[in-house]
């Protein structure tokens, strides 16, 4: 070994590196897009209407066949002898207050918040009570065909 080659690792001139990138300044987010349209944001169950005599109804959308309204009732109920028969199917789901619905050859159902069902086209249906001391809200989803 020659000792002309004990040089210092420290001291031996290394590949030369490229100096390190400056950091960049922070770019600033992308302004959110401007927006196309405002949604209308509606409450169900705000502004009831006082429906004492007669239910309320209120059409929320109409399109191609389906229809969705409100129901608002506060103690009406079907006569016996009028009972309620459409060419479509109904979906109904209460959404507050309390009531009993009944459907030909069915005994009466009692509905709470959250209750729904199908009233198929064609069928007999009665509304045989609703709370008299707070206002029963329904959705009514009505189904062409």
């Amino acid at each position: 070994m020659r000792s002309d080659w004990s040089i210092s690792v420290e001291t031996t001139p290394g590949p030369k590196r490229a100096p390190k990138p400056k950091p960049s300044p922070k770019s600033k987010p992308a302004p959110p897009p401007k927006p196309r349209f405002k949604p209308e944001v509606a409450n169900l169950l705000r502004d009831l209407p006082e429906a004492k005599d007669d239910e309320a109804f209120t059409d929320l959308l109409k399109r191609p066949g389906v229809r969705i309204e409100r129901i608002v009732s506060r103690g009406q109920a079907t006569p016996d002898e009028a009972p309620m028969v459409q060419d479509w199917d109904e979906w109904v789901v209460l959404l507050e207050g309390a009531a009993g619905i009944r459907i030909e050859d069915s005994a009466e159902v009692r509905l709470a918040p959250g209750d729904h069902l199908l009233i198929q086209a064609g069928q007999k249906h009665w509304v045989t009570w609703t709370a008299r001391d707070r206002p029963s809200v329904w959705l009514a989803v009505h189904l062409d065909g």
